[in-house]
């Protein structure tokens, strides 16, 4: 090809001429390799870069729209393209379904491949996927990362609902649990609780009384905040090697994470619009555990249900382990060692971190309780010595751990900081603790 170019005239002016002569070199997709020297002859190679298709998209609002695309990129390829048209209102990639005359086109379909009458222009038609479930994570710290086992779960979980798995309400406990299924329906992934069907919260399944004054079932604990709770447990189940890449923690607690989700099956006594954000509930998701047996060939126990921990006061504490035989025998040197790793302050920050306001009662009650393990395990203690001083013996008799805080508080000024109050317990947990080895000497 030939042109004939005027010595004033600027490459812009060169291409705007390629692409009026030459259909589909648009001024764009043109490159002009050229080297030139004093006097020389200009030389211009023109690259054809790619092979043009242009794509007419129309929308079900009859709306057009037209993209120049090569015709070796896929359907994929063109739902990025149509998602960063954001000016233009278009659909997140995920939320786009591209039609062909009637057939709906997967990803990894090519374009070129697509009409086969040798034309360069194809028309198509985006449509909304139409989705009766929303599955998000909730990330209140948007700086913290989930953990790989988290985010596998979130895949696979929806993965169920895509292939048309509702959730499935379990009728046990107290409040909505909703066991969420793997694609093939067959097996059970993990859990969603949501916060608004908890015990004595608005949408509670069961129609229990709503708590009056925020109160949880268990004193101590507030409607609502179970689902921070049962993922506090999880972020606070340190593995051995500090590190929470780990799929388990020390304890085993099933990974656990704050979400937001709709599905038609979850309690709304009022009614819900057809997946509307607004509609959407929050709540905790946690890997669903099969029973299992050890290497030993014992049944090994799973902690779950932890709505109920880090309670703002003492008043209700009860552990359903407390009376079995295994409460009676001595720490292993494992768990000694793990106990002494303990780090209240640094726990709290790690709750802070990723996102959970930690009320000053409930750090309190964190501080102690780590305080009471740590000096129970130094003088011998059995899980069973040191769960009785946290647990009453009768509705109306106080424990000996809420003796102990009451002394301390008894013992400081009113004025006192908090380090001032929290080495008072330390003294008052030391007694105690020393009278309770002197009646298992005894």
């Amino acid at each position: 090809m030939h042109l004939f170019i005027h010595h004033s005239d600027s490459i812009s002016d060169v291409k705007v001429r390629i692409q009026t002569i030459c259909n589909g070199f648009c001024i764009t997709r043109q490159k002009l390799d050229y080297g030139v020297t004093g006097g020389s002859v200009l030389h211009l190679l023109l690259k054809k870069l790619y092979d043009p298709l242009l794509v007419s998209l129309i929308t079900t609002s009859s709306q057009v729209f037209y993209f120049h695309v090569d015709l070796r990129k896929n359907v994929g390829y063109l739902k990025k393209r149509i998602s960063k048209e954001g000016n233009k209102g278009f659909l997140d990639v995920d939320d786009q379904e591209i039609f062909f005359r009637g057939e709906k086109l997967d990803d990894n379909r090519v374009l070129g491949g697509i009409c086969k009458d040798g034309n360069s222009v194809i028309h198509l038609l985006l449509k909304k996927t139409v989705k009766d479930f929303l599955l998000e994570p909730l990330l209140l710290n948007p700086a913290v990362r989930l953990p790989q086992v988290i985010e596998d779960m979130f895949d696979r979980t929806v993965d169920g609902l895509n292939n048309g798995n509702p959730p499935v309400r379990t009728d046990e406990g107290t409040g909505g649990t909703y066991l969420m299924q793997d694609s093939t329906g067959l097996n059970y992934v993990s859990v969603f609780k949501p916060m608004d069907e908890e015990p004595m919260a608005v949408n509670n399944p069961l129609q229990l009384p709503v708590s009056s004054d925020g109160q949880g079932l268990k004193r101590g604990t507030r409607v609502g905040e179970g689902a921070i709770r049962e993922v506090a447990a999880y972020l606070l189940d340190h593995p051995k090697n500090g590190s929470k890449s780990q799929v388990m923690g020390f304890a085993g607690v099933p990974p656990t994470a704050m979400v937001r989700s709709f599905h038609k099956v979850y309690n709304n006594p009022k009614g819900v619009d057809s997946c509307c954000t607004k509609d959407a509930k929050v709540g905790s998701l946690q890997m669903f555990m099969k029973n299992r047996k050890g290497k030993d060939g014992k049944t090994v126990l799973i902690p779950i249900d932890h709505g109920y921990c880090l309670p703002e006061n003492f008043e209700d504490c009860t552990f359903e382990w407390l009376y079995w035989p295994q409460a009676k025998v001595p720490f292993s040197e494992d768990i000694l060692n793990y106990v002494n790793s303990l780090d209240a302050e640094q726990d709290i920050a790690l709750l802070r971190l990723n996102g959970w306001d930690v009320p000053e009662a409930v750090s309190r009650t964190l501080r102690i309780s780590t305080m009471l393990l740590k000096k129970g395990v130094e003088r011998n203690l059995t899980p069973y010595q040191i769960g009785s001083m946290m647990c009453r013996e009768t509705v109306n008799k106080d424990s000996a751990i809420e003796e102990i805080v009451r002394g301390a508080h008894n013992s400081v000024l009113p004025a006192s900081n908090e380090a001032t109050f929290l080495e008072a317990v330390s003294v008052e947990a030391g007694n105690r603790i020393e009278i309770t080895v002197i009646y298992k000497a005894i």
